[in-house]
């Protein structure tokens, strides 16, 4: 059997996914405990429930009210946080996990802010074995479930042949939970990190009557802090979502800092921005920042997104794969090498940099180089044919649609320079608002856009998964899925070639061409350290963050 032991979170948390973090002196400093962090939202949670929500505005309140059996330290290594330690069979397939006693349910049922005897219960085995059949159950419509595929029985129940009893985790007892896979999954222990894998108490949720995550009555928290109030009104103003620090669930490997964290419930991130312009917030999340003093506040940046061209399949033009491979030979990316600022990279991969795994970054094991696939002449040939199949003499030109609230195009520009010169195609930009962008690709009412790929949590397979998914990217891979062989790699690195395989096939499609990789940002007064921001999620972790003000 092979052994993992508990090791303690870091104390001074550099990233997670990334955050806003400065070591300093505490002794000189204080420890910057107590504070109560003013916080926004950019729109209502959808949801508190774990096994469902997606949106950033859930997944920051879901990260700080919920723990799981493990998580990721500030290096991107995987350890124990609810399990006290975990063995792994021979084989790879059975997982046994030894979980900490002292990890509680708290429900707030009074008003004076005194925890009472009543009010909380152990977190047990049965509770994680409940999480994962909701999470399996077809009629529960959980998006992240075709990710847990690698759990024995998990098709079965998806395709409602078992019942959900058949999903292959079981107590042992109160404190011993066993998940037994259908085949080794080298991928498994980072899925449970993620939100998906993080418990559920059955009598609990019954008693919601469907309202699970819907409101300050229906959610109890596991983790570091819990749900004090939760107000909404879509026709009025000061909405809140308030936080309290879960003294039940203090303990020696690592301290809560925070007492409270109260979030503002803003309609948009624009409003969000002028909270933290206000000062009411400490800290906010953007995909584009800039003009930002240094002195003043921390910007810190992870390229988690990959921007790269699709095409309408409708198009006239556009749905010609001989048209869309010769808009792939002729993108010249080391022509823009030089060029770009520090908030894009030239991509020609489709996992970005901010993927890693077992703390390494996913571009470092793997160069996306050997994607490389510019070449004028195979461009040329590729128009030529794509001219005789649509019977045409000349291609018109086309403008590519851009989000402007995610990417600066001045950098498009140069590239579409490029596919001009070897194309003889006159290639626009068309900058877009968010809410355009986003509303022409659900109409197809484009023939290319510039497309920001982004996953719901950090791990290539849920790069992958987005083409799954999204209807748009679906597409692009030529309906290949190619998340099942990922699932059944063995080891690292089984699954560090599995990945560029997966990208080499659908690369080879040529309906996603990767030109960028982008940063998203957390920006955050000088005065706080350790606040810790995933750029899959969108999710903020306040729970070791100080504030020195």
């Amino acid at each position: 059997m092979k052994k993992r032991k508990i090791i303690a979170l870091a104390a001074c948390a550099a990233v997670m996914a990334g955050g806003v973090t400065a070591c300093g002196d505490d002794d000189k400093r204080g420890s910057g405990a107590g504070h109560m962090y003013g916080a926004a939202l950019a729109s209502n949670p959808q949801s508190l429930d774990p096994q469902f929500a997606g949106d950033p505005s859930s997944a920051t309140v879901i990260k700080n009210m919920y723990s799981g059996l493990v998580m990721k330290d500030s290096s991107g290594s995987i350890v124990c946080c609810n399990a006290k330690d975990y063995s792994v069979s021979e084989d790879g397939c059975v997982y046994t996990f030894d979980l900490r006693d002292d990890n509680y349910w708290f429900f707030d049922t009074n008003e004076n802010d005194v925890i009472d005897d009543d009010e909380y219960f152990p977190v047990t085995a049965d509770d994680y074995v409940f999480a994962l059949r909701r999470l399996l159950d077809p009629k529960m419509h959980s998006p992240y479930a075709r990710e847990f595929a690698c759990i024995k029985n998990s098709q079965r129940v998806l395709e409602g042949s078992y019942s959900t009893e058949a999903v292959g985790a079981a107590a042992l007892d109160d404190h011993t939970l066993q998940i037994t896979l259908e085949y080794p999954c080298a991928e498994f222990l980072g899925l449970l990190t993620t939100p998906a894998a993080f418990p559920c108490n059955e009598e609990f949720f019954i008693s919601t009557k469907g309202r699970y995550g819907l409101d300050d009555r229906s959610v109890m928290s596991n983790g570091p802090f819990y749900v004090r109030q939760w107000f909404y009104d879509p026709y009025g103003s000061n909405n809140i979502l308030y936080m309290r620090k879960n003294t039940v669930n203090e303990r020696d490997d690592y301290e809560v800092l925070p007492t409270f964290v109260s979030f503002s419930i803003q309609d948009s991130e624009a409003e969000v921005r002028q909270c933290f312009k206000e000062e009411e917030t400490e800290c906010f999340t953007a995909m584009k920042v800039g003009g930002y003093n240094p002195k003043k506040y921390s910007v810190v940046g992870q390229k988690a997104t990959t921007l790269g061209l699709i095409f309408n399949p409708d198009d006239k033009l556009y749905s010609n794969k001989e048209l869309c491979k010769a808009v792939a030979f002729s993108a010249d990316r080391e022509a823009l090498r030089g060029e770009l600022d520090g908030d894009m990279q030239i991509a020609y991969g489709i996992i970005p940099p901010a993927v890693d795994i077992l703390g390494r970054s996913y571009r470092d094991l793997a160069s996306d180089k050997q994607f490389d696939m510019f070449d004028r002449e195979k461009a040329v040939e590729c128009l030529a044919k794509a001219k005789e199949e649509l019977k045409i003499s000349s291609v018109e030109s086309v403008k590519i649609i851009v989000d402007s609230g995610t990417v600066d195009s001045r950098y498009l520009h140069l590239l579409s320079q490029s596919c001009q010169e070897s194309l003889g195609i006159y290639i626009g930009i068309e900058d877009l608002t968010s809410e355009e962008f986003n509303q022409r690709i659900a109409d197809g009412n484009y023939s290319i856009a510039l497309y920001p790929l982004k996953a719901d949590f950090n791990s290539g397979l849920a790069v992958f998964g987005e083409f799954d998914k999204n209807p748009c990217l679906k597409s692009a891979a030529g309906g290949l899925n190619v998340s099942e062989s990922i699932l059944q790699c063995p080891s690292v690195t089984e699954l560090v070639n599995s990945y560029a395989d997966a990208e080499r096939t659908l690369l080879e499609q040529h309906g996603f061409i990767p030109l960028f990789y982008k940063n998203s940002y957390i920006v955050a007064n000088k005065d706080n350290e350790d606040i810790i921001y995933d750029p899959f999620t969108g999710a903020v972790d306040y729970r070791i963050a100080k504030n020195y003000s």
